[in-house]
């Protein structure tokens, strides 16, 4: 009561205070900025789609309605992959994906989608906000006009589809894959031939025999998807993406000449939206996969030991090779090795030491 005689005192209203803090909670104001938000994800697609258009929500909500974001699904506005060159060049202000789509404008934006064998989502959250890795990936991006924000993260993925079984390292050779990023990189050295397609194409591709295979996210979108009905054997554990960063890129001059209440506002969502996709993927994986399981009888299959042990090493001079790229990519991956391996040592003793003593046996 006191602290409402005291506002009361100074005739400030909850209205005014929320339009003293960017303007929430307060009633909708007038537009003030209007910008385009291309995907690669198909519109409201579960999780990766969603996570996009309520990134957009988030924005005007928080900003009391005074940027208004119209969201463009995979191919509507701008060609799936043309997201990065799009935003870079200001056909939109705003776009969300991953960063490995983008390896032919510097390899080194693999390090920040997803590493082979690397760190899951709670690790690079922590390498990319208190480890130096945002900064490096947004020096990376000034250098085309443009900022990354973390806005999402799958978690830890699936091995992928397959129409026949995985017994050893042999059967990867001639193996046509859909996989993107590292991951592909990987795979071709083991013999296999990566192909690279958006995910509105994989179940007619995986249908008429174009690939022998893919990888997509995980349990929930590979439902959604309807995967299962042209692979039979599904594969774990994800190697190729421990924990997958989907990223919000902004076109830098529409960034800057925002005032500084509504940059702070659209970082927040960012980091809002990173943290409810994690939790979302966490929530719904196991819920479907036992659908998969028990409803559509899928064959869940673990990547043999050898084939792991292969893929490692392949994964080791890939990640060497990439590094002697340029100055910014060995600067990059020695960040990200780093902050891996100082994080090691706390890991025996946390997360997998809490998981044994749950499950001595």
């Amino acid at each position: 009561m006191q602290r409402r005689d005291f506002i009361r005192g100074f005739g400030v209203s909850s209205v005014a205070l929320g339009a003293a803090f960017g303007g929430i909670g307060t009633a909708h104001a007038r537009t003030e900025y209007k910008w385009k938000l291309v995907t690669t994800w198909p519109t409201n697609f579960p999780g990766l789609g969603t996570g996009a258009s309520r990134l957009a929500a988030l924005i005007g909500e928080m900003s009391g309605g005074r940027i208004e974001i119209q969201v463009h699904g995979a191919g509507d506005l701008v060609p799936t992959y043309g997201v990065f060159d799009a935003v870079a060049r200001g056909d939109a202000e705003m776009g969300h994906g991953s960063a490995y789509y983008w390896k032919a404008k510097s390899p080194a934006t693999q390090f920040f989608s997803s590493v082979p064998f690397g760190m899951p989502a709670q690790k690079m959250n922590a390498w990319l906000y208190f480890g130096g890795g945002l900064e490096l990936w947004t020096e990376l991006y000034g250098r085309f006009g443009l900022i990354p924000a973390p806005a999402g993260n799958s978690g830890v993925q699936m091995g992928g589809w397959f129409n026949r079984e995985i017994k050893s390292v042999k059967d990867l050779k001639g193996l046509k894959m859909r996989i993107p990023g590292l991951g592909g990189e990987v795979l071709a050295r083991a013999g296999g031939i990566p192909v690279n397609l958006p995910g509105s194409d994989l179940f007619a591709a995986l249908q008429n025999g174009l690939i022998d295979a893919t990888e997509w996210v995980g349990p929930y979108n590979d439902l959604a998807f309807g995967l299962y009905k042209v692979a039979r054997y599904y594969y774990y554990p994800g190697w190729h993406e421990p924990g997958t960063v989907m990223e919000a890129i902004l076109n830098k001059a529409a960034y800057e000449a925002l005032p500084t209440d509504l940059q702070s506002i659209i970082m927040n969502a960012c980091k809002v939206v990173n943290q409810e996709m994690l939790a979302e993927y966490t929530a719904r994986n196991p819920v479907a996969l036992q659908t998969l399981i028990a409803k559509h009888e899928v064959t869940l299959r673990r990547f043999p030991h050898d084939v792991i042990v292969r893929l490692r090493a392949l994964t080791d001079e890939v990640l060497t090779g990439l590094a002697r790229k340029d100055e910014l990519s060995a600067r990059i991956y020695a960040s990200y090795r780093k902050f891996q391996t100082q994080s090691q040592d706390w890991d025996e003793i946390s997360d997998l030491a809490d998981r044994l003593a749950r499950d001595p046996a």
